[in-house]
C-alpha cells in the first residue's frame, strides 16, 4: 500500500460530527483523510443561490407538482424548495424503509446537513441526563450534566450560540453571544404569559448557532432568512464555516470528496479496525486507506 495511503486517523462523513472530530484530531497534531461521499461545496464559491432574489426563481422559490411527486420524504416538511434542491438528496435513489414515520432528510455532499440545519441549539439538563433513571423507561445516561457541561462551554465558544441567559433549571444558560430581539408583539406576549403563569412559563429567544458578533473568519449573522442556501457570511455554524477551516489550518487535513466507504477494514488477529475500503464515486475505481 501506498505511503500516502496510510494516515493517523479517518473521519468517514464531513458533516457536523465529521467536521468536529476532523477539527480536534488534527490540531491534537494527527495526520487526518476525511472521505465525504458527495461532492465538494466550497465555502462562499458554491452557495450559487445565495444571493439570489425570489424573482430570479422560476417559481419564486416554491415547490412544484412534479417536486411533490418527486420528494414524497422532502415535502413533509421545509426542505421541498427549489432553492436549494440539489443539496438533498433525491428520494427515489435513496428509498428507506418505514414501519414508523421517520422523516429523514438528508444531503450529500461535504458540510453534509450541517449546511441546512435549524441551528436550533440547547443544552441538556439534569432532568434530561436523569429521565431514563427516575422513569425507569431505557439505560440510564452514564454521565450527568456537570460532567458535559465543560464541553458544551468548549463547543458554544467556537461554534457560536446566540441567546439569553434565564437561568432555568430546565433550559442551562451557556456560554453565548449576545441574543437576536424579540419582536415587539414577541414582548408583549411573553409578558402576558409570565404574569399570567406567575413566573412559572417563559417565553424567550431561540438559542442559535447564529453568530452576533464576528468570529475569525465569519462574519455576525445578515437576518437574511437564507441559511438553508449556504452563507456567504459565515453567519451560521457548518462545516465549511468553521470546523474545515480550522482543520485545513493546521496542514494535517486531507478532504477527500467522491468518496464512498463501502467496507471498514478488520483485523482479526488484533480485534481492531485498521481502514477502510472506498469507491471512487466519479471514476468507479476502489482503494484503501489504512489508519495507525
Amino acid at each position: 500500500m501506498p505511503e500516502s495511503n496510510v494516515y493517523d486517523a479517518i473521519v468517514v462523513g464531513s458533516g457536523i460530527s465529521g467536521g468536529w472530530a476532523a477539527k480536534e484530531l488534527t490540531e491534537k497534531g494527527l495526520k487526518v483523510i476525511m472521505l465525504e461521499r458527495g461532492e465538494n461545496i466550497e465555502h462562499v464559491k458554491d452557495y450559487v443561490n445565495a444571493t439570489k432574489d425570489p424573482w430570479d426563481f422560476p417559481h419564486r422559490g416554491g415547490r412544484t407538482q412534479e417536486m411533490i411527486e418527486k420528494y414524497p420524504v422532502l415535502k413533509r416538511d421545509y426542505p421541498l424548495s427549489e432553492t436549494n434542491l440539489n443539496y438533498w438528496v433525491k428520494d427515489w435513489e435513496c428509498p428507506y424503509t418505514e414501519i414508523k414515520r421517520f422523516d429523514w432528510f438528508r444531503g450529500y455532499h461535504v458540510g453534509g446537513r450541517s449546511l441546512m440545519w435549524g441551528r436550533q441549539s440547547y443544552r441538556w439538563s439534569n432532568n434530561d441526563f436523569e429521565a431514563n433513571a427516575k422513569d425507569g423507561i431505557g439505560t440510564d445516561w452514564p454521565i450527568r450534566y456537570k460532567e458535559i457541561a465543560p464541553w458544551y462551554d468548549y463547543v458554544e465558544t467556537f461554534a457560536g450560540i446566540s441567546g439569553s441567559k434565564e437561568g432555568l433549571d430546565v433550559l442551562p444558560d451557556g456560554r453565548f453571544m449576545p441574543p437576536m430581539d424579540l419582536t415587539c408583539l414577541e414582548k408583549d406576549v411573553a409578558a402576558r404569559i409570565k404574569e399570567h403563569f406567575k413566573g412559572q412559563r417563559h417565553v424567550i429567544i431561540g438559542r442559535t448557532a447564529n453568530i452576533t458578533k464576528p468570529l475569525p473568519g465569519r462574519t455576525n449573522c445578515q437576518f437574511r432568512n437564507k441559511c438553508s442556501l449556504g452563507c456567504p457570511f459565515g453567519g451560521y455554524f457548518s462545516t465549511q464555516s468553521s470546523t474545515l477551516p480550522a482543520a485545513m489550518k493546521t496542514g494535517n487535513l486531507t478532504l477527500r470528496p467522491f468518496s464512498i466507504v463501502t467496507k471498514v477494514l478488520y483485523d482479526k488477529d488484533t480485534q481492531r479496525a485498521t481502514g477502510v475500503e472506498v469507491l471512487d464515486a466519479e471514476t468507479n475505481k476502489t482503494y484503501e486507506y489504512k489508519a495507525k
